[in-house]
């Protein structure tokens, strides 16, 4: 992030990343099945959560075993099993919210539209920022989490109070996770916490992204 905004950035999941041996993205995740599921809904959690613009290579929004091949079309029959249905709605989410939410794109290449929160939590294995709109409206805390436990009473400090709603959680039920969250929300609290005036009691579920919302009144 220290030159993310040097350039106009592309994030791409490309072509080159599964062709010529290197598998697919699914075949590059470690853990046993459902982890490699949870962390490849993480990593495109984090890519729609970051500044730049997106590229996902076809097939990859499926979670398709094998890899690609000009010689056969993609695999839209895995479509049929749970896993792979769940992360293409995963994908389709992260979509539709990066369209609706201007946190998410009005600002991907200005220093302004991006704020860490935490980048240094070594322990927990956890990274959080928050997305900004060009009028400091709406705010979008994202919280993510690369240990496949789930994290209890994790605070994070957020710069306002009020409801931040969890608008995405790459580990509901619907996308083949655990179901583990926060209820639909949670409310700051004036407690301080990395520099700011409020904060968050959070329940980040394993291997996962999550996206709260705080909407300006």
């Amino acid at each position: 992030m220290v030159y993310a905004f040097s350039e106009n950035y592309i994030l791409p999941l490309s072509h080159d990343e599964v062709v010529h041996g290197k598998g697919s993205l699914f075949g590059m995740m470690t853990g046993d099945e459902w982890q490699k599921y949870a962390n490849l809904r993480l990593l495109f959690g984090c890519m729609f959560a970051q500044p730049g613009k997106k590229l996902l290579f076809m097939g990859d929004e499926l979670a398709q075993w094998p890899e690609w091949s000009h010689e056969s079309s993609v695999g839209w029959h895995v479509e049929m099993e749970p896993f792979h249905a769940g992360v293409q709605k995963w994908v389709a989410d992260l979509n539709r919210a990066y369209r609706a939410e201007p946190a998410l794109h009005e600002l991907d290449f200005n220093p302004d539209g991006f704020e860490w929160v935490d980048y240094q939590d070594a322990k927990n294995s956890t990274l959080s920022f928050i997305r900004k709109t060009r009028a400091g409206g709406d705010l979008i805390l994202a919280v993510f989490n690369f240990t496949p436990s789930v994290c209890r009473n994790y605070r994070v400090g957020v710069p306002r109070g009020g409801l931040w709603k969890e608008i995405l959680n790459s580990d509901a039920r619907e996308y083949g996770g655990s179901g583990q969250g926060n209820c639909g929300g949670v409310t700051a609290e004036p407690v301080k916490c990395h520099y700011r005036p409020h904060s968050v009691n959070l329940t980040p579920p394993p291997l996962a992204a999550v996206l709260f919302i705080n909407r300006d009144k």
